[in-house]
């Protein structure tokens, strides 16, 4: 059918052209803040491509969704700023005949939401969660570049290896400078690897010599040894260790119906049902009055978007705490946009408006005695 046809080429072509300027937005403002989380040494500046295409993973429902809102939005706008939807109204075709093609052109969308929302968004999370870790929990040493000295964390500690094995778990020609309890100490050994004691871990020298000095006496002393070791961490968490609702799978959020995994749950089916409400919203939002202009209803549409995921959020943190339950608050939200939505598109497929509702004048002369 012609109808048909033209709109859904329309959309297709408006989606993808949405799709893509979005996600080029979304990649430039990640990667300027990946690069600034390795600079504060929250990620491997090696890994900050690796960090940004998970958290462009992470994000792409919420683009997907908007996307294809917008495609909705600006192809009905077009259609009516270009009078094409005042050929179709003359052919019998009102604004409810639109959501037959705008649904079948926008079901592969949704169900592709609804599967970054379940599986893609918790997988993206744990990956940038594992990267993190893994880099935040090496240790001093493993963080020591061949030829570059390295302070510590916390700023106590110089290392310095003139080369390392592949695994940067051994290294020759070691150096480490130390201050504790006012006591200054300079370690040189030739070798030196790292172990696990338990939750500590260690730095094991071999063939060196320590030199000490008191900061206020100004005491030495100097010790040659042939075994040493040092305490680098002294709590090292395994990991993946306390994983968040987050990064847990929806199957698992399920089985363990926590409040905070239920409101963990609510937000990822609540992307779905958002994105079937949004594409009724577009439809009825996208009217376009002369006088005001395309970008007011564009406005609008963003506005109602912004709203509708802010609500969605201020739900999660409500079924987190335990102020509303699951059930509700899904039937409450979506329940309640999409009878809004359905409300909506029934008055302007009928044209209605309040003065509709009132008795007209001639029915209010002709009821006088």
């Amino acid at each position: 059918m012609l109808f048909h046809s033209t709109l859904r080429k329309d959309l297709a072509r408006n989606f993808v052209a949405t799709l893509v300027i979005l996600i080029t937005i979304v990649m430039t403002v990640i990667l300027i803040r990946t690069l600034g989380q390795a600079s504060r040494g929250s990620v491997n500046p090696s890994e900050v491509l690796l960090v940004m295409g998970f958290s462009v993973l992470s994000q792409i429902t919420t683009i997907v969704t908007l996307s294809l809102f917008i495609a909705v939005v600006s192809t009905l706008s077009r259609m009516y700023s270009d009078s094409e939807m005042v050929i179709w109204f003359s052919s019998g075709q009102g604004l409810a005949s639109f959501a037959k093609p705008l649904l079948r052109f926008a079901w592969p969308v949704l169900l592709i939401i609804v599967l970054l929302g379940l599986f893609a968004w918790p997988w993206s999370n744990l990956q940038i969660q594992e990267l993190k870790q893994r880099f935040e929990q090496r240790n001093d040493l493993e963080r020591v570049s061949p030829g570059q000295f390295q302070e510590s964390a916390g700023g106590k500690r110089v290392f310095f290896i003139d080369k390392d094995s592949p695994d940067q778990r051994f290294g020759n020609h070691v150096f480490v400078s130390s201050i504790d309890k006012g006591i200054e100490s300079v370690t040189t050994a030739q070798q030196g690897r790292i172990e696990m004691v338990g939750n500590e871990r260690f730095l094991m020298l071999a063939k060196g010599q320590q030199w000490m000095t008191d900061i206020q006496s100004g005491e030495t002393r100097l010790t040659q040894f042939e075994h040493y070791e040092i305490l680098i961490d002294d709590d090292v968490m395994p990991a993946n260790s306390g994983l968040s609702s987050r990064v847990t799978g929806s199957w698992s959020l399920l089985q363990n119906p926590s409040p905070e995994n239920l409101g963990e749950l609510g937000w990822r089916i609540g992307l779905g049902l958002a994105a079937i409400n949004l594409v009724l919203l577009a439809l009825a939002v996208s009217a376009i009055n002369p006088r005001v202009g395309r970008s007011y209803h564009l406005s609008l549409a963003l506005f109602i978007f912004m709203a509708y995921y802010n609500l969605l959020s201020v739900g999660q943190s409500w079924v987190a705490s335990g102020r509303v339950s699951f059930v509700p608050f899904l039937l409450a939200l979506h329940g309640g946009v999409f009878l809004a939505a359905l409300t909506w598109i029934a008055v302007r497929h009928m044209n209605w408006s309040w003065r509709s509702f009132l008795p007209s004048r001639k029915s209010w002369t002709e009821a006088q005695p």
